[in-house]
Formats: C-alpha cells, sequence, structure tokens
C-alpha cells in the first residue's frame, strides 16, 4: 500500500516537472522571430502590391481632392455648414488611426520579444516617444504660428508707414495733411480688421502642413510594411483596409489644405505629396523584399520609434488643431442641429476608422 502511494506521487512529481519545464518553452514558442515561409508567394504577392499601388493611389487623390472642390461645389466650401460635418468625420478618422492603427503597433514592435529585454522589456517606449511626439508638435505649432504671425504684423506695419509718409510728402498743405492723417488712421483700422483673418489663415497653413508631416510618416512606414511581405494571406485584407484608410485620411488632411487657402502650385503638390506616400513605400518594399527582415531589431525599434512619433502627432492634431478649434467655433457653438451632426459625424469617423483594425 505504501509502495502504491509512493509510486503515485513519483509519478505527480515527474507530471509537474515536465509541466514545470514545457509551459515556458510553449509560451516562448508562440513568439517565434523567424520568418514564416509557409505562406510566402512572391508571384502573386506582387500582384496584389501592384493592385494596392492603383488603388491606394487613386483613394488618396480622391479623397485629398474632394474637400478641395469647394471653389467648384457650393456645399464643400469652409464656410458652409456641411464642410464641418465632413471635417469632424475626417477628424474622428484621423483620430482612431492615432490611438487604434498606429500607437498599438508601435508597441508591438517596441515590445517585440524579438528585442533585448533590457531596456526595452522594462519601459513603455512607445508611450514616452508619442508624448514627447505631442509635446514637440505643440511647441512646432505654437512657434511657427507666433513667427509668422509676427512677421506678417511688421509687414503690414512697414506697409501703413509707407503710405503714410508718401502722403505726407506729396501734400504740404496743412489741411490736406490731417486729411491724409485721418486717412493713415483708416487704414490702420482696416489691417486690424483683416489681423484676425490673417492670422487664422496662417494657424490654418501651420496645420495642414504639420498634419501632412504626421500622416507621410506613418503612410510610408506602412507602404514598406506592405511592399516587403510576401504572403498573399497577409497583403489581401489589407489592399482593401489601407484603401479606405488612405481615403479617409484624404478627406481630413484636403480640408486643412481648402482652409489654409495656398496658391494653386502649393494645393497640388501637397495633394501630390500625399497621394505618392503609401505608393512610394510599398515600391520601396518591394525593392528591398529579399533583404528586409520585419522582426529584425533594427527595423523593430525604427519602425516602433516613427510609429509612435507619428502617433503623437496625429492624436495632438486631431484633438487639438481639428475638433477642439471646430467645436469651440461660435458657428457651432450657436447652432445645436450642427452641433450634432458633427458629433455624429466625428463617433462615425472614428468608428468606421476603429472598425477598419480587424484587417488593417
Amino acid at each position: 500500500m505504501i509502495n502504491l502511494k509512493q509510486t503515485h506521487s513519483g509519478k505527480q512529481l515527474v507530471f509537474f516537472w515536465c509541466l514545470l519545464v514545457l509551459v515556458p518553452s510553449l509560451v516562448r514558442g508562440e513568439c517565434t522571430c523567424d520568418y514564416e515561409d509557409e505562406d510566402r508567394n512572391k508571384s502573386l504577392a506582387l500582384k496584389y502590391k501592384v493592385a494596392a499601388i492603383a488603388s491606394i493611389l487613386v483613394a488618396g487623390a480622391i479623397g485629398v481632392c474632394s474637400p478641395l472642390l469647394g471653389k467648384f461645389i457650393e456645399a464643400l466650401r469652409p464656410e458652409k455648414n456641411f464642410f464641418f460635418m465632413i471635417k469632424a468625420f475626417a477628424a474622428g478618422v484621423i483620430l482612431s488611426t492615432g490611438f487604434i492603427h498606429v500607437l498599438p503597433d508601435a508597441s508591438e514592435n517596441l515590445a517585440s520579444p524579438c528585442l533585448n529585454q533590457n531596456p526595452w522589456g522594462k519601459f513603455p517606449f512607445a508611450g514616452l516617444v508619442a508624448m514627447a511626439s505631442a509635446i514637440g508638435t505643440l511647441m512646432v505649432d505654437a512657434f511657427a504660428t507666433s513667427h509668422f504671425s509676427k512677421s506678417h504684423f511688421n509687414k503690414t506695419e512697414e506697409t501703413v508707414a509707407d503710405e503714410e509718409q508718401t502722403g505726407q510728402h506729396e501734400n504740404h498743405l496743412h489741411l490736406h495733411t490731417h486729411a491724409t492723417h485721418g486717412h493713415s488712421h483708416g487704414s490702420i483700422s482696416m489691417v486690424e480688421g483683416s489681423g484676425s483673418r490673417s492670422a487664422q489663415l496662417l494657424r490654418h497653413r501651420v496645420i495642414s502642413q504639420v498634419l501632412e508631416l504626421g500622416i507621410v510618416v506613418h503612410s510610408v512606414i506602412i507602404g514598406i510594411s506592405l511592399g516587403a511581405s510576401e504572403s498573399p494571406k497577409t497583403i489581401k485584407p489589407l489592399v482593401a483596409a489601407l484603401t479606405f484608410h488612405q481615403f479617409f485620411e484624404g478627406m481630413g488632411l484636403g480640408g486643412c489644405i481648402s482652409q489654409a487657402e495656398f496658391k494653386t502650385r502649393a494645393v497640388a503638390i501637397m495633394a501630390l505629396f500625399f497621394s505618392l506616400t503609401t505608393p512610394v513605400g510599398i515600391a520601396i518594399g518591394i525593392g528591398i523584399s529579399n533583404i528586409y527582415d520585419e522582426n529584425s531589431p533594427t527595423a523593430l525599434i525604427v519602425e516602433g520609434i516613427f510609429n509612435a512619433a507619428s502617433a503623437g502627432i496625429l492624436i495632438y492634431m486631431a484633438l487639438v488643431d481639428l475638433l477642439a478649434a471646430d467645436f469651440m467655433n461660435p458657428k457651432l457653438q450657436n447652432n445645436g442641429i450642427l452641433q450634432a451632426g458633427a458629433s455624429v459625424s466625428l463617433v462615425l469617423g472614428a468608428g468606421l476608422m476603429s472598425l477598419l483594425a480587424i484587417w488593417a
């Protein structure tokens, strides 16, 4: 009887030790740094990549150009109510892109088991980089706006002074001097009246340029990742998801460019630059697919840091420069129906973009 008990307890002890040894190896087996060869099909993957370049290029161009058609379509002009709703939808898309798509990818890259756990596994570097990026965006936003505003104000003062001097030199009569003096005051009041509009225009220009920077950074990274992949199963769902992704982001950027009132050439350059970023990234990915290893420490760290920085820029721009600016606008504050419509558009944009995270 004692021997049976000892045998039974011995078996339990052996089972326990086997479990203790095997479980960690099973857990580690789920996280591998080796590339999976079983799904690779280079020729089929290349066809999907070419289709992705075409569809994403067209979707991005349509998205970014849609809000710019305000010159021809009255409903798309920045002063119209419908434009507020489009912009709220696009801001929701950009906010979701930062929180749901880009930041989790950065966290996954920088917390990968393929990286040395000291220091990458001991600190949330993705959150740190995103926070630093948001603070940096705030500083750039503030300094750029301040610099352009002061420069514009100094030019305006010089123009008014020149007008006043010209008037005084041309007229020597005391009575006419008084009239000219009155005219100069009128010029100053006109400048003050247009000053707020000029400052607002400068603000929109800074916003559109910083926002494009944030979008471009993560668009190139997404493109390289897709282009370097040789698995049709991975690429196929990404093509549709990234097409919608690029279209919605383009709408947000196009709305900002429209409000900035750039010259036609500048608008064309910004729209073209946005439309080409992801396709160019895919082309780069195709070119380096033979040497690119997405699980190498260098690739993981570079992608993670750039994605985190991009997430910080997008989250800041969506919350501060797009949503806060529009939702605190007197036009929106004094119109309950417009406010409700913009809120629904915001939730709809953020929700649809979040839904795309299932596939991409």
